[in-house]
């Protein structure tokens, strides 16, 4: 089975697949989880401090391919992310080991 995992793709793959990304909210929360500070999550990431701060803060969106690198980031520390699924709301959790 191909996956694809570039956002900007027009693949087949791509077009047929949803992509859930982390809320601003949800990422405050995976940091706090892991007690990581804005600075280390950039550095985990390769994503700017201000990126950060602005997406966090909710006063700049930052472009999709950013927060996909943060999500990644944080589900690499070992965060989950939990998306809305019927009766259940948004969440993060930490993976168990």
């Amino acid at each position: 089975m191909d996956i694809c995992i570039v956002p900007s793709c027009e693949c087949s793959t791509m077009k047929n697949r949803e992509i859930k990304t982390m809320s601003p909210n949800q990422c405050r929360a995976a940091r706090g989880l892991l007690k990581w500070t804005q600075p280390r999550l950039a550095g985990a990431s390769g994503v700017g401090l201000s990126t950060i701060n602005r997406y966090e803060n909710e006063t700049r969106p930052p472009r999709p391919t950013a927060i996909l690198r943060l999500q990644g980031a944080l589900e690499s520390a070992g965060v989950e992310f939990l998306f809305e699924d019927g009766s259940l709301g948004v969440g993060v959790r930490l993976r168990k080991n």
